[in-house]
C-alpha cells in the first residue's frame, strides 16, 4: 500500500504544479510524468492479483499518456508557436488556493460516500475526485486550447484512478476508461485544429510566414 500511496500522493502534487504553472512545456512533462506514474498503479494497487490483464493495461496506460499524447501536444505547441498561458481567467496563486480547497472538500466527500471495501488505498477516491475537479477548474479557468487538453487529461486521468482502484469488481471502468482515452486522442487535435484555425483562418502554419501588415 505504501507504493500506492506514494503514486497518489504524487498525482497531488502534479495537479498542484498544473494549477500552478503558466509554462504550457512543463504542464505537458507534468502531465506525461502523471501518466507514467498511474501506468505503474494498477500493477501496484493489485501485485497480490497480478494477471495478463493488469500488465497490459500498465504498459497501455504508460504509452498512451505518457508517451503518445505528450507528442502530440508538443507538436501543437511547435506548431502554434505558443509557450505560456498568458492571461488566464482565474490567476495562478487564485488558482493554488481553489485546488488546495478543492483537496479538502474531496477528502470531506468521501467520508459521506459508500467506498468499496477492495479499494487499493483509502487515500484512492479522493484523489481521484481531487483529479477530477483540479481537470474541469484547467478546463473552465485557461484560455489556451492546451490547457484546456491538459485539464481534460487531468480529468480523466482522475476517473481512471478510481477505475483501476476497484478493477477486480468492476471491470468495466477500466474498459470505459480506454474508450475514453481514444475518444481523448480525437478531442486532443480536434479542440487544438479548431482553435488555430479559428485564430488564423487556416491551419497551414507555413502560410502564416507571408502575412503582411
Amino acid at each position: 500500500m505504501f507504493a500506492t500511496n506514494l503514486i497518489l500522493v504524487l498525482v497531488v502534487l502534479t495537479n498542484l504544479k498544473l494549477l500552478g504553472s503558466s509554462r504550457l512545456g512543463a504542464s505537458i512533462r507534468v502531465v506525461a510524468a502523471q501518466g507514467v506514474a498511474l501506468g505503474l498503479l494498477p500493477v501496484l494497487a493489485h501485485r497480490q492479483d497480478l494477471t495478463v490483464h493488469f500488465a497490459l493495461l500498465a504498459a497501455g496506460t504508460i504509452a498512451i499518456k505518457g508517451i503518445v499524447f505528450p507528442w502530440f501536444l508538443f507538436r501543437a505547441i511547435r506548431e502554434a508557436e505558443i509557450a505560456r498561458e498568458i492571461e488566464p481567467y482565474v490567476g495562478y496563486a487564485a488558482s493554488l488556493v481553489t485546488g488546495a480547497a478543492a483537496l479538502g472538500v474531496s477528502f470531506w466527500l468521501c467520508t459521506r460516500l459508500p467506498i468499496p471495501e477492495n479499494i487499493a488505498s483509502p487515500w484512492l477516491a479522493p484523489v481521484s475526485f481531487f483529479s477530477i475537479f483540479a481537470g474541469l477548474f484547467l478546463i473552465v479557468s485557461r484560455k489556451r486550447a492546451v490547457s484546456q487538453v491538459l485539464g481534460f487529461l487531468v480529468l480523466e486521468n482522475g476517473i481512471y484512478t478510481f477505475g483501476v482502484g476497484v478493477v477486480v469488481r468492476t471491470p468495466f471502468l477500466v474498459e470505459v476508461g480506454v474508450l475514453l482515452d481514444v475518444f481523448v486522442a480525437v478531442f486532443v487535435m480536434g479542440i487544438i485544429i479548431f482553435h488555430i484555425n479559428r485564430e488564423f483562418d487556416h491551419i497551414d502554419v507555413d502560410r502564416l510566414s507571408t502575412l503582411k501588415d
